[in-house]
């Protein structure tokens, strides 16, 4: 499958996911205890996660715009998800080069994913990017400091469950691809 077709099958899939299935369900962290609050598991953002590395960051931020919106557009959120998708999409070379032993341009049309990073390195790249995306969103929700502790405990609850996601979608939908980034 040509990597354009795979990646917009991506975009349409998540975009289902998280409109039809993961807003629909209001979840709590094993039926509210302590008075935790409500939540929302975001897995939208592991299309901006698994696009290729050889992305250019200015297509990479019009992508990234383009599935926030469409996420503002289904959930009413009036640029929200948009603002925190361009951030993380952003920092996403950066966070990239970072945890890669080669520079981003030895690696050609390779994503991200499980199978070519390993479990550990690319659960961490996921867990900075997704931290940063729900930090964001959530500062801008909420919108005030004066109820800190609900606002961490909300990015803490939902970032820990939106990994949880992300590994699942990564063991059902992870390409086999030969090439491994690191040395095992």
């Amino acid at each position: 499958m040509s990597i354009y077709l795979r990646n917009v099958f991506r975009f349409i899939l998540l975009v289902l996911i998280q409109v039809l299935l993961l807003n629909k369900i209001p979840l709590r962290w094993w039926s509210n205890p302590g008075g935790l609050p409500p939540y929302t598991p975001y897995i939208y953002p592991l299309f901006i996660l698994l696009l290729p590395l050889s992305t250019p960051v200015p297509f990479l931020l019009i992508v990234s715009f383009t599935m926030g919106i469409t996420i503002d557009a289904f959930m009413d959120t009036g640029g929200m998800h948009a603002a925190a998708c361009v951030l993380m999409a952003f920092f996403r070379t950066n966070v990239l080069t970072l945890l890669l032993p080669k520079r981003i341009a030895e690696y050609q049309n390779m994503s991200p994913n499980t199978k070519s990073m390993g479990w550990t390195p690319f659960m961490t790249y996921a867990a900075i990017l997704l931290a940063l995306h729900h930090v964001f969103f959530y500062i801008i929700e909420i919108w005030s400091f004066h109820s800190i502790g609900y606002m961490l405990m909300k990015i803490l609850i939902s970032l820990l469950t939106s990994l949880v996601f992300v590994a699942l979608y990564s063991l059902f939908f992870s390409s086999s691809i030969g090439t491994v980034y690191y040395d095992k």
